[in-house]
């Protein structure tokens, strides 16, 4: 009896076994309408601009962008701050559209054109300057944590990524329409696979780390972990939504199941690395005979693992990296992707994101919450498929891309996104302090045909933008509002990393503005070399004048940022960095003080000022000029001149070290 009961047990199991061996297709799910109602999952409403009929609302509002801030001043009894004086503006306006100061001579011929388009005309020239799409780009490669070299132990370097680069620095430049622009960079290889310029664009969908083994110059993280990072940064990106918090589980807070997850990264199951070699045959030829008996040795090595001792094995290790610093830079290629339905990948969904276990297949879907609930999914075989992703993303109708684009566009701009949370419109992030106006903005954009630049002009010629830093009620405004999140004034901000060390170039003369091509690789610390896996990924520069590029064309490593770039909150490059932090703490004031680079800086800074000034009285107004757009006023003027008139000439240089170290230089106001 025991025996039959047994039996009997084991064949339901054989027979369940059986019946498990071809996985079930999900259940698309449905949404409640609760779901349905966070503001961000909604259509965009055609707000219109509040008007006003008294004088000073009128004579305020120069668009719509200052009637909505008006209006929500007034509700809450608060003013605007004055208009800032035109030396401010032209400085701030400047820097957020070059990330560099304007020229002691380019303030003057602002401040004294009493033209009423001066300050259009102003714009204009500073949106058509290569000096913008620089700027500009480098927003969106900290979005897409944009990065030269792999990451993690060995973090590889990758020779070619710098096109990329340069591929979205032209791409805002020529205000490239925004649907286009992310097409191209999901989808440039399914839309013109011969194109190179598109070509390099996919690569965006390799911009994320990459995990390799010891040794091992091949691709051998698990597929599983590409996929995440595919599929995670068009969630942050272009969606500003954290679909990677459904990897393992469905979203705890906003309504994305773990099925939307999976069937979004549906859309790259296809999707395979894609290095177009560009190189000459010949450069391929002495390629391939100069790493075929290192890979050779490699292999035997790695055979002989299996049956090595652990301490053979440490022997092995070591050999391997020895053979692996030998390897020579590979041929000059297109980082790109492409599509192999013969090497796709079953999407399933993934106990807790484990591609071990495998639970319910999938096809692919975009997020299941923005559609009717019996939208069907697709197969991973489709044809396109990332065409297809990139047709929904930028669908006009989509309630998420275009206010994602725009905010991030109004935060670099104002300080503070309307959503403060750029790359979370979820339920964690922050509810909008101007939805009315989003919307609005939003709206024009797309139906402006996705351009920037008309966005710019709009923002920079408000009221709103031209306020003062400073207010005369600002005791009573900041008992209200002490985040100014109504803007009431405009918001002060220090200097980001790149655009303190381009500023301290510019100032001193030294700045190349050569635009494009491969990366640069500075001077560092030996010792900082050291630490890496691998030292060879590090050659200096030889031209010096390279050296004096801006920040933007320095290489980005993953494990070593300049320092000078970390201590002033760079960004890591591991994650998207939707806004950066602002930190202010001692090591910044060191790194000023005693830093090499400032200190060579403020060296060539006092060497051009005595150029350029007869007289101590010259030399102090050309500096401050320099460096603040402006005259110094009495308290500076007087602690200042005791520099110039000590003959020692190292006062010169601490002069120059103190512009450079003042907050009229480090702050724009």
């Amino acid at each position: 009896m025991l025996n039959r009961s047994l039996a009997g047990i084991l064949t339901t199991v054989a027979l369940l076994t059986a019946a498990s061996t071809e996985p079930r297709i999900a259940p698309l799910g449905k949404y409640t309408p609760a779901e349905r109602r966070h503001w961000a999952f909604q259509a965009r409403r055609d707000a219109a601009p509040p008007t006003f009929t008294d004088a000073a609302g009128r004579a305020w509002v120069r668009n719509p962008i200052d009637a909505f801030v008006l209006a929500g001043l007034r509700k809450q009894g608060l003013a605007p701050a004055p208009a800032a004086d035109r030396a401010t503006l032209i400085r701030r306006v400047t820097y957020d559209l070059h990330g560099l100061p304007p020229t002691p001579e380019q303030v003057q011929a602002f401040v004294h054109d009493q033209s009423p388009a001066a300050y259009e005309k102003l714009i204009d020239r500073l949106l058509d300057s290569p000096r913008y799409g620089e700027q500009w780009a480098r927003h969106w490669l900290d979005v897409v944590r944009f990065a030269e070299s792999d990451g993690y132990e060995y973090d590889t370097h990758r020779p070619d990524a710098w096109r990329y680069r340069d591929y979205v620095v032209a791409s805002f430049q020529n205000d490239k329409p925004y649907d286009q622009f992310l097409t191209e960079q999901l989808a440039g290889d399914e839309v013109e696979p011969k194109s190179d310029t598109l070509l390099v664009a996919s690569g965006f969908n390799r911009l994320g780390p990459l995990r390799k083994n010891a040794g091992n110059q091949e691709v051998a993280s698990s597929r599983t972990e590409v996929l995440t990072e595919m599929t995670n940064i068009v969630g942050a990106a272009f969606l500003g939504v954290t679909v990677g918090c459904s990897r393992c589980h469905d979203h705890k807070f906003d309504p994305i199941r773990q099925s939307d997850y999976y069937r979004l990264q549906g859309y790259f199951a296809q999707t395979q690395s894609h290095d177009i070699v560009i190189a000459s045959p010949e450069e391929q030829e002495a390629y391939k005979k100069a790493v075929e008996p290192l890979e050779m040795e490699m292999r035997q090595l790695r055979s002989s693992m299996r049956r090595a001792s652990e301490e053979e094995k440490g022997k092995i290790l070591t050999k391997l990296e020895e053979l692996d610093e030998k390897m020579p830079a590979p041929p000059t290629a297109f980082y790109a992707v492409s599509n192999s339905p013969k090497e796709m990948t079953q999407i399933h969904l993934l106990g807790r994101g484990d591609y071990r276990n495998k639970g319910d297949k999938v096809g692919m879907r975009p997020l299941g919450v923005l559609l009717p609930d019996d939208t069907p999914e697709m197969p991973i075989e489709t044809a396109k498929p990332r065409t297809r992703l990139a047709a929904w993303i930028a669908r006009p109708d989509n309630p998420l891309t275009a206010r994602v684009m725009v905010n991030r566009i109004w935060g670099c701009h104002f300080g503070k996104g309307i959503v403060s949370t750029p790359n979370d419109f979820g339920r964690m992030g922050t509810r909008p302090t101007h939805p009315e106006l989003l919307d609005w903005l939003a709206n024009a954009y797309v139906n402006g045909g996705w351009k920037l630049k008309p966005l710019h002009r709009m923002m920079l010629l408000s009221s709103t933008y031209r306020q003062s830093s400073q207010s005369p009620a600002e005791k009573i405004a900041m008992e209200k509002d002490a985040e100014n999140k109504l803007l009431w004034k405009w918001n002060r901000r220090r200097l980001e990393a790149e655009e303190l060390r381009d500023s301290m170039l510019a100032v001193s003369g030294k700045l190349n503005l050569k635009t494009g091509g491969p990366s640069v690789m500075t001077n560092i610390d030996p010792e900082l070399i050291k630490d890496l896996k691998r030292p060879q990924y590090w050659v200096t520069t030889r031209d010096k004048s390279e050296h004096d590029r801006r920040t933007l064309y320095l290489i980005y490593k993953r494990n070593l940022i300049l320092p000078f770039m970390q201590v002033f909150d760079s960004p890591d490059t591991l994650l998207s960095c939707a806004r950066r932090d602002q930190s202010t703490h001692a090591p910044q004031a060191l790194e000023m003080m005693n830093g090499k680079l400032s200190n060579e800086l403020a060296r060539v800074l006092s060497e051009r000022l005595a150029r350029e000034g007869a007289t101590s009285a010259e030399r102090l107004e050309r500096g401050f000029r320099l460096i603040a757009g402006r005259a110094p006023n009495a308290r500076e003027r007087k602690a200042a001149i005791a520099y110039l008139d000590d003959p020692d000439p190292a006062a010169a240089t601490e002069f120059a070290l103190t512009l450079l170290n003042s907050n009229a230089f480090l702050y724009v106001n």
